[in-house]
């Protein structure tokens, strides 16, 4: 079977590739939602379902596990790995992933990029907050000066920037989408400990393949959660009519559609990873220091502004960023000088 004791450096390897995975999606989805909204798309409940709609995608490395588990264990390998129980815990979490989902598109169809930044800044509180009551997360204080500088700077994209609302959107529903927001960041900041004390309470060892299951359940129950607005809005029989409106041309708009579905999954995919061989604290942290990305890469494709207040709040997630791992080297360091000592310790105790 797989191996659940990684060492640490096939833990780095794994952290790193995570957030690599998940790089693309936070980067790229928002991009995406905003390049679908910008040249004619209007179904939030379309957009809902695409940030979790590519979860098939996931059978593609299960697959490969499977028939590494296989090679190893011969007929005696399992199928799948998940337990009733966690499969329950994925089901309802995925079923709030949906909400949120929803939230977060029905906010971004209102509210302009840099506003929308005031989600993942207070997502990042919501996620400090919740690890510390949820999961019990010690906040060391390099993590929570990371979290206050990382907040700052979000934040400031957000109040501090010269967009005003977009055309066509009236004053209330610019607030509401507001609040969408707001309630979309302190839901997934609850989701993401909840997705780190399904690993802690799991009874069982916590595989690629275990995390990679859960986080295919918990994408299918968000999909299947939007199929049911979808279906009540008629957003399937409206899509071919918006298609043939995109700015873009038709097959354009599919190829937006799938794009979109695809990126997101790596966002999803990368996070439960960073859980997985982190914590959800971290995941957090890597949301917020993305976000400055984002923002350049929405001045270089969608020719935003670039202010003072974007490049200040680009200067204070970098410093979030490097004291959070500041931290993380001398906790590591001071594990590791702990060890030396302790088996001394025990060694002097048995000799006597």
């Amino acid at each position: 079977m797989e191996h659940p004791g990684l060492s640490t450096t096939m833990r780095r390897i794994l952290l790193l590739i995570s957030c690599l995975i998940l790089a693309v999606g936070i980067c790229g989805g928002p991009l995406m939602m905003r390049l679908y909204y910008v040249e004619g798309g209007s179904r939030i409940w379309l957009s809902s379902w695409l940030q979790t709609g590519g979860w098939p995608l996931t059978f593609i490395p299960l697959a490969f596990l499977y028939y590494y588990r296989r090679k190893i264990e011969g007929s005696n390998a399992k199928f799948y790995l998940m337990t009733p129980r966690i499969f329950i815990a994925a089901f309802v979490i995925g079923i709030a992933t949906g909400l949120d989902d929803f939230l977060y598109s029905w906010g971004g169809s209102k509210l302009p990029v840099s506003t929308s930044s005031l989600l993942l800044a207070a997502q990042l509180a919501f996620t400090a907050v919740g690890a510390f009551f949820i999961v019990k997360l010690k906040l060391s204080p390099f993590s929570i000066n990371a979290v206050v500088l990382l907040t700052v700077g979000a934040v400031l994209l957000g109040i501090r920037s010269n967009g005003d609302r977009p055309e066509g959107v009236t004053s209330k529903e610019y607030i509401i989408g507001f609040m969408m927001t707001l309630l979309a960041a302190a839901l997934y900041g609850v989701i993401l400990p909840c997705i780190e004390l399904i690993y802690m309470k799991a009874k069982q060892a916590i595989t690629a393949t275990l995390v990679l299951e859960i986080q295919m359940i918990m994408s299918f129950a968000a999909t299947a959660f939007c199929t049911v607005g979808m279906i009540a809005n008629k957003d399937f029989q409206a899509m071919s009519r918006e298609a043939k409106q995109f700015n873009l041309g038709e097959a354009r708009y599919y190829t937006v559609i799938v794009c979109t579905a695809a990126i997101w999954e790596c966002f999803f995919v990368g996070i439960i990873g960073v859980i997985y061989c982190s914590s959800s604290l971290m995941s957090g942290v890597m949301i917020a220091v993305l976000l400055p990305v984002t923002e350049v890469l929405a001045v270089i494709f969608f020719k935003e502004k670039f202010s003072g207040e974007k490049g200040l709040a680009l200067f204070l997630s970098l410093w979030g960023f490097v004291s959070y791992f500041y931290g993380e080297f001398r906790q590591t360091k001071k594990e590791k000088n702990k060890s030396p000592e302790a088996e001394m310790t025990t060694t002097h105790t048995e000799s006597v």
